[in-house]
Protein backbone atom coordinates (compact mmCIF):
# COMPACT_ATOMS: atom_id res chain seq x y z
CA UNK A 1 0.00 0.00 0.00
CA UNK A 2 2.82 2.37 0.93
CA UNK A 3 4.59 1.57 -2.32
CA UNK A 4 1.41 2.48 -4.22
CA UNK A 5 1.26 5.87 -2.49
CA UNK A 6 4.88 6.63 -3.29
CA UNK A 7 4.36 5.70 -6.93
CA UNK A 8 1.30 7.94 -7.21
CA UNK A 9 3.10 10.85 -5.61
CA UNK A 10 6.03 10.46 -8.00
CA UNK A 11 3.67 10.32 -10.96
CA UNK A 12 2.00 13.62 -10.02
CA UNK A 13 5.27 15.32 -9.08
CA UNK A 14 6.84 14.81 -12.52
CA UNK A 15 4.25 16.82 -14.50
CA UNK A 16 4.36 19.59 -11.89
CA UNK A 17 8.15 19.72 -12.13
CA UNK A 18 7.99 19.75 -15.93
CA UNK A 19 5.45 22.56 -15.79
CA UNK A 20 7.69 24.68 -13.57
CA UNK A 21 10.64 24.14 -15.89
CA UNK A 22 8.55 25.12 -18.89
CA UNK A 23 7.32 28.29 -17.17
CA UNK A 24 10.89 29.10 -16.21
CA UNK A 25 12.08 28.65 -19.80
CA UNK A 26 9.18 30.77 -21.03
CA UNK A 27 9.98 33.58 -18.58
CA UNK A 28 13.67 33.53 -19.49
CA UNK A 29 12.83 33.64 -23.19
CA UNK A 30 10.44 36.59 -22.68
CA UNK A 31 13.09 38.48 -20.71
CA UNK A 32 15.75 37.95 -23.39
CA UNK A 33 13.27 38.92 -26.12
CA UNK A 34 12.34 42.07 -24.21
CA UNK A 35 16.00 43.07 -24.01
CA UNK A 36 16.40 42.60 -27.76
CA UNK A 37 13.19 44.52 -28.46
CA UNK A 38 14.21 47.50 -26.33
CA UNK A 39 17.67 47.77 -27.86
CA UNK A 40 16.32 47.32 -31.40
CA UNK A 41 14.00 50.27 -30.79
CA UNK A 42 16.92 52.50 -29.80
CA UNK A 43 17.09 52.08 -26.02
CA UNK A 44 20.89 51.79 -25.86
CA UNK A 45 21.07 51.14 -22.11
CA UNK A 46 17.81 49.54 -20.96
CA UNK A 47 17.34 49.06 -17.24
CA UNK A 48 16.24 45.83 -15.58
CA UNK A 49 12.95 47.54 -14.71
CA UNK A 50 12.31 48.36 -18.38
CA UNK A 51 13.12 44.81 -19.40
CA UNK A 52 10.78 43.42 -16.74
CA UNK A 53 7.94 45.70 -17.87
CA UNK A 54 8.24 44.75 -21.55
CA UNK A 55 8.61 41.05 -20.68
CA UNK A 56 5.57 41.17 -18.41
CA UNK A 57 7.42 39.75 -15.43
CA UNK A 58 8.44 41.05 -12.02
CA UNK A 59 11.81 42.71 -11.49
CA UNK A 60 12.87 39.86 -9.20
CA UNK A 61 12.16 37.42 -12.03
CA UNK A 62 14.73 39.19 -14.24
CA UNK A 63 17.48 38.63 -11.71
CA UNK A 64 16.29 35.11 -10.91
CA UNK A 65 17.03 34.15 -14.51
CA UNK A 66 19.98 36.50 -15.06
CA UNK A 67 22.19 37.21 -12.07
CA UNK A 68 23.04 40.71 -13.33
CA UNK A 69 22.72 42.91 -16.42
CA UNK A 70 26.00 41.53 -17.75
CA UNK A 71 24.39 38.11 -18.00
CA UNK A 72 21.52 39.64 -19.95
CA UNK A 73 23.93 41.39 -22.31
CA UNK A 74 25.73 38.08 -22.76
CA UNK A 75 22.45 36.43 -23.76
CA UNK A 76 21.77 39.26 -26.22
CA UNK A 77 25.26 39.00 -27.75
CA UNK A 78 24.99 35.24 -28.16
CA UNK A 79 21.57 35.55 -29.80
CA UNK A 80 22.75 38.19 -32.30
CA UNK A 81 25.95 36.30 -33.07
CA UNK A 82 24.02 33.09 -33.72
CA UNK A 83 21.99 34.97 -36.33
CA UNK A 84 24.82 36.62 -38.24
CA UNK A 85 27.90 34.41 -37.82
CA UNK A 86 26.87 31.86 -40.48
CA UNK A 87 26.39 34.75 -42.94
CA UNK A 88 29.70 36.36 -42.01
CA UNK A 89 31.64 33.10 -42.35
CA UNK A 90 30.11 32.11 -45.69
CA UNK A 91 32.82 32.29 -48.41
CA UNK A 92 32.47 35.45 -50.53
CA UNK A 93 31.78 35.21 -54.26
CA UNK A 94 34.16 36.35 -57.01
CA UNK A 95 36.78 35.11 -59.45
CA UNK A 96 39.54 37.32 -57.99
CA UNK A 97 40.44 38.29 -54.44
CA UNK A 98 39.44 41.89 -55.23
CA UNK A 99 35.98 40.77 -56.32
CA UNK A 100 35.68 38.62 -53.20
CA UNK A 101 36.50 41.62 -51.02
CA UNK A 102 33.86 43.68 -52.81
CA UNK A 103 31.32 40.94 -52.13
CA UNK A 104 32.48 40.79 -48.50
CA UNK A 105 32.01 44.56 -48.19
CA UNK A 106 28.42 44.29 -49.43
CA UNK A 107 27.66 41.43 -47.08
CA UNK A 108 29.19 43.19 -44.07
CA UNK A 109 27.13 46.28 -44.80
CA UNK A 110 23.95 44.19 -44.47
CA UNK A 111 25.18 42.48 -41.32
CA UNK A 112 26.46 45.65 -39.65
CA UNK A 113 23.22 47.47 -40.40
CA UNK A 114 21.21 44.66 -38.79
CA UNK A 115 23.32 44.45 -35.63
CA UNK A 116 24.18 48.13 -35.23
CA UNK A 117 21.84 48.95 -32.31
CA UNK A 118 23.00 45.88 -30.40
CA UNK A 119 26.70 46.58 -30.97
CA UNK A 120 26.27 50.23 -29.96
CA UNK A 121 24.44 49.19 -26.79
CA UNK A 122 27.16 46.69 -25.85
CA UNK A 123 29.92 49.20 -26.72
CA UNK A 124 28.47 51.79 -24.36
CA UNK A 125 28.46 49.36 -21.47
CA UNK A 126 31.78 47.63 -22.20
CA UNK A 127 33.80 50.17 -20.20
CA UNK A 128 31.97 48.97 -17.09
CA UNK A 129 31.97 45.28 -18.00
CA UNK A 130 35.05 43.03 -18.30
CA UNK A 131 32.94 40.50 -20.20
CA UNK A 132 31.70 43.01 -22.78
CA UNK A 133 35.19 44.48 -23.21
CA UNK A 134 36.55 40.99 -23.82
CA UNK A 135 33.72 40.29 -26.27
CA UNK A 136 34.40 43.58 -28.08
CA UNK A 137 38.04 42.64 -28.59
CA UNK A 138 37.04 39.14 -29.71
CA UNK A 139 34.75 40.61 -32.38
CA UNK A 140 37.53 42.89 -33.59
CA UNK A 141 39.78 39.84 -33.98
CA UNK A 142 37.01 37.97 -35.79
CA UNK A 143 36.57 40.84 -38.26
CA UNK A 144 40.31 40.94 -38.94
CA UNK A 145 40.72 37.17 -39.24
CA UNK A 146 37.76 36.65 -41.58
CA UNK A 147 39.12 39.39 -43.84
CA UNK A 148 42.71 38.14 -43.73
CA UNK A 149 41.55 34.69 -44.81
CA UNK A 150 40.62 36.14 -48.22
CA UNK A 151 43.77 38.19 -48.81
CA UNK A 152 46.62 36.86 -50.95
CA UNK A 153 50.00 36.46 -49.32
CA UNK A 154 51.54 39.62 -50.81
CA UNK A 155 48.69 41.73 -49.41
CA UNK A 156 48.93 40.14 -45.97
CA UNK A 157 52.67 40.88 -46.06
CA UNK A 158 51.87 44.58 -46.52
CA UNK A 159 50.92 45.11 -42.88
CA UNK A 160 49.80 48.73 -43.24
CA UNK A 161 47.76 47.98 -46.36
CA UNK A 162 46.07 44.97 -44.75
CA UNK A 163 45.26 47.00 -41.65
CA UNK A 164 43.82 49.73 -43.84
CA UNK A 165 41.52 47.22 -45.53
CA UNK A 166 40.43 45.99 -42.12
CA UNK A 167 39.52 49.53 -41.05
CA UNK A 168 37.53 50.14 -44.25
CA UNK A 169 35.51 46.94 -43.77
CA UNK A 170 35.08 47.22 -40.00
CA UNK A 171 31.91 47.70 -37.98
CA UNK A 172 33.39 50.83 -36.41
CA UNK A 173 33.70 52.48 -39.84
CA UNK A 174 30.13 51.51 -40.68
CA UNK A 175 28.92 52.91 -37.32
CA UNK A 176 30.81 56.17 -37.89
CA UNK A 177 29.24 56.65 -41.32
CA UNK A 178 25.71 55.65 -40.36
CA UNK A 179 25.43 56.73 -36.74
CA UNK A 180 27.91 59.57 -36.30
CA UNK A 181 27.76 61.15 -39.76
CA UNK A 182 24.09 60.31 -40.33
CA UNK A 183 24.53 58.91 -43.84
CA UNK A 184 21.88 56.75 -45.42
CA UNK A 185 22.61 53.09 -46.03
CA UNK A 186 23.27 53.74 -49.73
CA UNK A 187 25.51 56.71 -48.96
CA UNK A 188 27.51 54.70 -46.41
CA UNK A 189 27.87 51.84 -48.89
CA UNK A 190 29.13 54.28 -51.54
CA UNK A 191 31.76 55.68 -49.16
CA UNK A 192 32.97 52.20 -48.17
CA UNK A 193 33.06 51.14 -51.83
CA UNK A 194 35.06 54.26 -52.77
CA UNK A 195 37.60 53.68 -49.99
CA UNK A 196 37.84 50.00 -50.88
CA UNK A 197 38.31 50.70 -54.60
CA UNK A 198 41.04 53.23 -53.83
CA UNK A 199 42.81 50.77 -51.51
CA UNK A 200 42.56 47.94 -54.05
CA UNK A 201 43.88 50.20 -56.83
CA UNK A 202 46.90 50.98 -54.69
CA UNK A 203 47.45 47.28 -54.05
CA UNK A 204 47.21 46.55 -57.76
CA UNK A 205 49.75 49.24 -58.56
CA UNK A 206 52.21 48.14 -55.88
Amino acid sequence: MAATKISATSATAAPLSDGRRERSRSSRSRIASAMLELVAKGEVAPSAAQVAEVAGVGLRSVFRHFKDMDALYREMSEEIEARVLPILLRPPQGATWQQRLTDLAERRARIFEAIMPFRISANIRRFESPYLMQDYRRLLRLEAETLEAHLPEHVRADTMGARGLNVILSFNTWRLLRHDQGLTVDEAKAVVRRMLDDALAQQSGA
